[in-house]
């Protein structure tokens, strides 16, 4: 925990009521886990203001208050110019406290799977109790700045999951995080709309080595094998399939391969869960491990017991015995095609793929759906459904490549999707759910839970 004088030192405060003051803080920002003795930080947002909640946090016994005005009644405060940088700057005065090693993960596709992957397999070396992991969604300054100012000095490794909406955002949350391991496992068409062009996405997703963290970077990436000569450090290669430059490869689902530092390696493993791409994140969490110093074998061991994050490739068995796969958490163009790949070496008489659009692709939107549409048509789809914005790009692309025009089915809404499948799918065959979270793609899933009940 931050002292009250640390905090006013690292948010520049003008300090009231010094002599009152906590000697230590724990931070809140919502009054609702606000427990006596803690101090209240008031975030300001589009659509709410943490300043008109001062009085309800004085009520459930706030020590002290982080504002950017006074509030009177003699309460220890600390006057900021803005409260979210503060809470800022408090996160990171709160990490340069941390004694432990601290990872960093993005990418355009991949980053919370491979953060997931990366926990489990720490915690199954270290114990649980020694590694700390940012909660799902909370991957922006806030929900960084929550988690690091919920560090203990007891845990040993935190992984923290970095995302960006706008341009260098990556670069300021290194400078809350200050990893000294960073994953970059890809640099793909995600939010090229708010970006505008891959080059600030790719310079954006680059500002994860902006403080020297060891580079743990995607083999298969052409844009991180172009840039990986600005690095301070040579980068620790990852990759899924046979090895092409030395580093650290998950070749298929039954072999890891591991060939750097001038030692050479293969280990049995066993991957639990399909698809190249979640063995390319796979390898990228296992990277990361031996940089932390766990013995490969005991990584090795530790495959067969590992788990997706909820939403991503999800298995759901229907009363009807229709199967699901739902992959809907999130989607964008490798990751979507990524999914299509593993998709189609799904054992049943039919797979049919359910396609939401994407979201935040900018002026590029139309061709890159046409892209995907293009790609389920070369790979082994018996049905393509499609929908959202984007609809008619992906079916003129399915078509264009020579998916028969009877086989692709538009959809205008969640429940008219659920209805073709109530009327058309059976228990011998297999649907993907894939899009944007905008789409809600869950509804489907609700609809036919409830229709087969």
């Amino acid at each position: 925990m931050l002292t009250f004088d640390r905090a006013a030192e690292a948010t520049n405060a003008e300090v009231r009521g010094r002599e009152r003051a906590p000697e230590t803080l724990r931070v809140v920002t919502d009054t609702r886990s606000l427990e006596p003795g803690d101090t209240f930080l008031a975030l300001r947002g589009e659509t709410f203001d943490g300043h008109d909640f001062v009085g309800e946090a004085l009520k459930k016994g706030a020590a002290a208050l982080v504002l950017d005005s006074p509030a009177g009644d003699g309460i220890p405060t600390l006057i900021v110019r803005d409260t979210r940088r503060a809470y800022m700057d408090l996160a990171a005065a709160a990490r340069a406290q941390f004694p432990g090693r601290v990872v960093g993960v993005t990418g355009s596709s991949g980053k919370t799977t491979t953060k997931h992957l990366l926990f489990q397999l720490l915690s199954a070396s270290l114990g649980s109790a020694a590694v700390a992991v940012t909660p799902a969604n909370e991957n922006n300054e806030i929900g960084v700045s929550k988690f690091l100012l919920a560090t203990s000095s007891e845990q040993q490794i935190v992984i923290v999951e970095l995302g960006a909406r706008h341009a260098g955002e990556i670069a300021d949350l290194v400078g809350i995080a200050a990893p000294h391991i960073g994953i970059l496992t890809n640099i793909g068409d995600a939010h090229l709309e708010i970006f505008g062009s891959r080059e600030a996405l790719a310079a954006t997703k680059w500002g994860l080595f902006s403080q020297g963290a060891q580079a743990v970077l995607n083999a298969r990436d052409e844009i991180s094998r172009n840039r990986a000569s600005s690095l301070s450090a040579p980068p620790l290669w990852f990759g899924e399939g046979e090895p092409s430059v030395p580093g650290v490869w998950v070749r298929d689902p039954g072999t890891l391969v591991l060939n750097y530092s001038g030692a050479s390696q293969t280990l049995k493993i066993e991957v639990p869960f399909p698809g190249a791409h979640n063995r390319s994140n796979l390898a990228a969490a296992i990277a990361a491990a031996l940089l932390l110093g766990v013995n490969a074998e005991e990584l090795a061991g530790h495959v067969a017991a590992l788990t997706l994050p909820s939403g991503r490739y999800e298995n759901i068995a229907l009363a009807s015995g229709l199967r699901l796969i739902y992959d809907a958490y999130n989607a964008n163009a490798s990751g979507t095609i990524a999914t299509l790949n593993a998709f189609s070496s799904e054992n049943a008489r039919r797979r049919i793929a359910v396609l939401s659009s994407m979201a935040e692709l900018g002026p590029d939107a139309p061709a890159i759906h046409e892209r995907v549409g293009a790609h389920a048509a070369n790979v082994n789809i018996d049905v393509l459904m499609v929908g959202g914005d984007y609809a008619a790009s992906l079916a003129a692309g399915a078509a264009r490549a020579g998916f028969p025009r009877d086989r692709i089915v538009s959809f205008a809404g969640n429940e008219e999707a659920a209805q073709w499948l109530r009327t058309n799918a059976t228990d011998q065959d297999v649907v993907l759910l894939k899009g944007s979270r905008k789409y809600r793609m869950e509804e489907i899933v609700q609809a036919l839970k409830a229709g087969a009940a």
